[in-house]
């Protein structure tokens, strides 16, 4: 896919999963629907609070290094391991999160970034690369190495690196009104990030406001519809 292309889609609240593009409005759970927000970071508007300069500081024993993807055996173990300790429901290994089924072969520009201790590889952050942004796909670390918050620490990395690169947006995916377990994305940098608004094709900026506002949009526009449901 042309670097230009995946930028145009990301840009319209598209992401990516497994080979394909797709955007949705409701995430189901527990009988609910939940409305979804899809985030951006505008790269030259970071500053790094407090927290995220001490997380950097206190992994900078660490190496890390950016390399272009390509799917192997260690990765394949970290991310076994990853998945193993998890609490909710995700795939079982990276070629099924990345791939289609019976390929090898990947559409995207695809990059990796690793971070070592020693020779260990401990945590592994994947992005997709356009011409202008970057979306990250997925973060994966050791169980053993958890107290280094490294899914926070890989977020910073990615932002750096896309910084070096010259890119303007950094997609980390989307937060759910009303279910805070992907509040996290917000964690880097909350005053240099967007919401996308479905309807008018706008990014303004992120506020609980205005993703309340929007989901009362989203869900007013389902009823009017669908008829009333089970919407959170």
């Amino acid at each position: 896919m042309p670097g230009a292309t995946l930028d145009y889609y990301l840009g319209q609240g598209y992401y990516r999963m497994r080979q394909d593009l797709f955007t949705c409005q409701f995430l189901p759970h527990d009988d609910q629907l939940y409305t979804v927000h899809w985030l951006r970071v505008m790269l030259r508007d970071v500053q790094f609070g407090p927290k995220q300069r001490h997380l950097l500081r206190r992994n900078a024993a660490f190496s890390m290094a950016v390399r272009p993807f390509r799917l192997t055996a260690e990765y394949e173990t970290l991310y076994s391991l990853y998945h193993q300790s998890l609490d909710f429901e995700a795939s079982p290994n990276l070629a099924e999160l990345l791939l289609a089924e019976k390929t090898m072969h990947s559409v995207f520009n695809t990059a990796i970034v690793e971070v070592r201790d020693g020779e260990l590889l401990v945590a592994a952050g994947i992005f997709d690369q356009g011409v202008d942004s970057i979306a990250g796909i997925v973060n994966f670390y050791h169980p053993a190495y958890r107290q280094y918050s490294l899914g926070k620490y890989l977020m910073l990395l990615k932002i750096a690196h896309a910084q070096q690169q010259q890119k303007t947006y950094y997609y980390p995916g989307y937060v759910v009104h009303g279910y805070p377990k992907f509040d996290y994305k917000l964690w880097a940098c909350p005053a240099a990030t967007e919401v996308f608004d479905c309807y008018s094709r706008q990014w303004p900026l992120f506020s609980w406001e205005v993703v309340a506002q929007q989901s009362a949009a989203i869900v007013a526009d389902w009823l009017a519809r669908e008829g009333p449901g089970s919407v959170a």
